[in-house]
């Protein structure tokens, strides 16, 4: 079984790493997530989730990495990353509110430095369609008392009560709003040979 590394500390992210039922580790990266002047969300999220499994390429030269980034751009043109603060939190939902948005999610698989230079390094972004309701400022901060999506980039949870903030969602992959796309993991693991379905252990009875 190649060994695999999720290069975050998110544990939303290993939860649904941990559906392909492979053995992984996690480790966070040290790095800036400031986005560049000028810089639209979908430039940003590939940039970061390259930056993030190239981090920690030098301490685990044998794992194939995967990172991961999330961002989305409010109607004002304010790129949304993860609000920290429920102020913060509020603000992001009162601007998302009505509108239709695309969220992006940046995925990059590197594969251990002993392997073909070809497929070393894999990068592409996920995009996600959004409608959010009309919402009142009680209905938002009520929201953002249940489920505190401080950690969350767009300031909710999609797997959770979040839903209910939703008209409408469209996308190839809803894991990609939860962090991490899995139909575009497999065909970035497919692409060096690795098979999930392929890699399952046969269970036996006792």
């Amino acid at each position: 079984m190649p060994p695999i590394l999720l290069a975050s500390s998110s544990p939303y992210r290993a939860q649904l790493l941990a559906k392909l039922n492979l053995p992984f580790i996690q480790a966070s990266p040290e790095l800036d997530e400031t986005h560049l002047p000028h810089e639209v969300p979908e430039s940003l999220v590939k940039r970061l989730s390259l930056a993030k499994a190239e981090a920690l390429s030098e301490t685990y030269p044998e794992y194939y990495i995967i990172g991961s980034d999330q961002s989305l751009c409010a109607p004002n043109g304010e790129i949304l990353g993860k609000p920290h603060t429920v102020e913060n939190a509020i603000q992001q939902l009162s601007l998302l509110s009505g509108n239709r948005v695309t969220f992006f999610t940046g995925l990059s698989l590197i594969s251990p430095k002993s392997c073909s230079e070809s497929m070393a390094k894999q990068t592409v972004v996920v995009p996600f369609i959004v409608h959010f309701k009309e919402l009142s400022k009680a209905e938002i901060e009520a929201y953002v008392r249940a489920e505190m999506p401080l950690d969350c980039a767009g300031s909710f949870k999609s797997e959770g009560l979040g839903i209910s903030l939703f008209e409408k969602l469209e996308g190839e992959d809803p894991n990609s709003l939860i962090g991490l796309p899995l139909i575009k993991l497999c065909q970035l693991f497919s692409n060096v040979g690795i098979n999930p379905l392929l890699m399952q252990k046969t269970s036996t009875k006792p």
